[in-house]
């Protein structure tokens, strides 16, 4: 029986392989959108790109990342032993001398595999890095689709234990914060500008770090009844709220991470001079 869906014989077949296989309705366009569809997703790619290459340059000078008292996000903990000497600050040596690279490229790894394997990045870079895919309603090139359940994309299950590392992270960095109410002699009670972009920073840091899916399952998930859990229901409901602006969060912070590191260089390299507001 006639569908209604089948060509005419004139008519050509949409190329074959993919989404564009005999199953997929026929219809000779790859898509019927009219408006500007490309726009997010090339504009998703620039973004990430510029953050890609402006945190490679940062995490191999190895230079510039700490004015007392401030200390790089992309620095902090410092884990070599080649590290600049920071008075109460993240000095952990843990990798003692060996180390002969920048130290930014060991505390890295657990921020940006947070970020790599968070929901909202991998629909941000795939659309706009691999076109899986390019946008609503647009059919991607690709003629098969495996989703997360091969090499190395089943990686992203590991998200969750990549939110344990970043709660740690946050928690140093918070400390830096803490240790930004501090002028260049180390004396307490002082605020600079470096401090005001550290808080909104970490606050940034915090929210796009709790508004995480991976948190708010652990929160409220294998709940049956939330009755008899007030508080996690409670929580749960907090977290849900950021969770809705989990994607505005992402960004927020993805550009207060990098501005902190690139306030600290500019300090640090004698570029600026940090002012202070008592």
């Amino acid at each position: 029986m006639a569908t209604g869906t089948e060509p005419p014989a004139t008519e050509p077949r949409p190329e074959s392989g993919g989404v564009r296989g005999a199953a997929r309705a026929a219809i000779a366009a790859p898509h019927l959108r009219t408006d500007r569809w490309w726009l997010a997703p090339a504009g998703t790619a620039a973004g990430l790109l510029a953050f890609i290459v402006y945190s490679t340059w940062r995490a191999f000078a190895d230079a510039h990342y700490y004015a007392a008292p401030y200390v790089s996000p992309f620095y902090s903990p410092c884990l070599a032993g080649r590290c600049e000497p920071m008075r109460s600050g993240p000095n952990w040596e843990i990798f003692g001398s060996w180390w002969g690279i920048s130290p930014a490229i060991i505390i890295l790894i657990f921020p940006l595999g947070f970020r790599l394997t968070c929901y909202y990045y991998r629909k941000a870079y795939y659309r706009g890095f691999w076109a899986s895919p390019p946008a609503c309603a647009v059919a991607e090139p690709h003629k098969k689709y495996s989703g997360e359940t091969r090499f190395p994309l089943i990686l992203q299950n590991i998200h969750r234990y990549f939110f344990y590392a970043a709660l740690v992270v946050a928690g140093i960095l918070t400390y830096d914060t803490v240790l930004a109410f501090r002028d260049e002699n180390y004396a307490w009670g002082h605020m600079g500008l470096g401090t005001l972009v550290f808080l909104v920073n970490i606050v940034l840091i915090w929210a796009y770090t709790i508004s995480c899916h991976s948190c708010r399952h652990i929160v409220g998930g294998k709940l049956k009844h939330f009755s008899k859990h007030p508080v996690r229901y409670r929580m749960w409901q907090w977290v849900g709220k950021l969770n809705a602006r989990h994607m505005q969060l992402a960004w927020a912070s993805l550009v207060s991470v990098a501005l902190a590191d690139f306030y600290v260089y500019l300090v640090a390299s004698g570029a600026f001079d940090d002012p202070r507001f008592f």
